[in-house]
């Protein structure tokens, strides 16, 4: 007998995921399952999933528990598990805030990248603490056809290389992974930056999303992007003492990312609930055979 499962539809900058509450754990989402939702023709569609559960009542979630109820088991579309997403975590904000669980003001939500800060402010907009980046060692090349560039390996909580270009053209069509050198520097896969300047401290991009393809936005790559662009400006904030606040441009909007002289980064943007309904188990099923 088929059952109905609610869900949700946002996004932020136009980063968009299916959203499925589920506070104690009982629904089994594979990763075909995720894919088929976030499939964009015979789904619901979305460049990942946002599966909403209480931190004790995930495994993987269970130890940040004291520190925080909610679990954000992101997936990418393609139904593989991914660290963490910085669109991603303001809607799943802006859904708690939604339904009721949380008001206005400070919240902490887990995450597979640790617990991550976030502030639902007044004006809509919603800021996340995304940490620490972390700066791996090594030189890493990017590549688009016969063309190369040389790129800053950034780690969010997951792994990025920036690669700063003339032309947002330059980056193809991003159907496909852009290839990097040395593959070890990224064993797992990574999301690839393409960045041109817009003035100062503002910048644009371009990304390949590992396990999503081409996105409207990537909040962690706009932060890698930021971290990437003030060591190129020589604006480190704990070299400076001085924070440094860049405007990242996304196709889908705008994103302003602060990192301050301790090395903690946040990012502030909009993020938007824009339908909810039901999907019914007996569809799932069909579309999973």
């Amino acid at each position: 007998m088929s059952t109905r499962i609610a869900f949700l539809k946002g996004h932020g900058t136009e980063n968009d995921f299916v959203i499925v509450p589920d506070p104690e754990n009982v629904i089994d989402l594979s990763p075909a399952a995720v894919a088929a939702l976030c499939d964009r023709r015979a789904g619901i569609g979305g460049d990942g999933l946002l599966h909403v559960v209480r931190s004790a009542a995930h495994p993987e979630a269970r130890s940040m528990a004291a520190e925080a109820e909610w679990f954000m088991d992101y997936r990418n579309g393609d139904g593989s598990v991914a660290e963490m997403c910085g669109n991603g975590v303001r809607v799943f904000a802006r859904y708690l805030q939604r339904s009721g669980r949380v008001t206005e003001g400070d919240l902490a939500v887990a995450t597979r990248g640790g617990v991550k800060t976030v502030h639902l402010a007044k004006d809509g907009d919603v800021t996340v603490g995304m940490g620490r980046a972390r700066l791996p060692a090594g030189d890493v090349t990017v590549s688009v056809g016969e063309r190369s560039w040389p790129a800053r390996s950034v780690n969010m909580g997951n792994p990025h290389a920036v690669a700063f270009v003339d032309d947002l053209a330059d980056a193809g069509d991003l159907y496909s992974p852009p290839p990097f050198s040395p593959a070890a520097a990224y064993p797992d896969g990574a999301n690839v930056e393409f960045v041109v300047d817009r003035g100062p401290r503002h910048v644009a991009l371009r990304v390949h999303e590992r396990g999503s393809g081409e996105t409207r936005s990537c909040g962690t790559g706009a932060c890698a992007v930021a971290v990437a662009a003030a060591r190129r400006d020589g604006a480190d904030p704990a070299v400076t003492g001085t924070p440094a606040t860049y405007t990242v441009d996304v196709p889908g909007g705008t994103l302003v990312v602060t990192e301050r002289p301790d090395g903690e980064i946040e990012m502030t943007g909009p993020a938007v609930i824009v339908a909810e309904g039901e999907f019914d188990t007996e569809w799932l099923e069909n579309a999973l055979r």
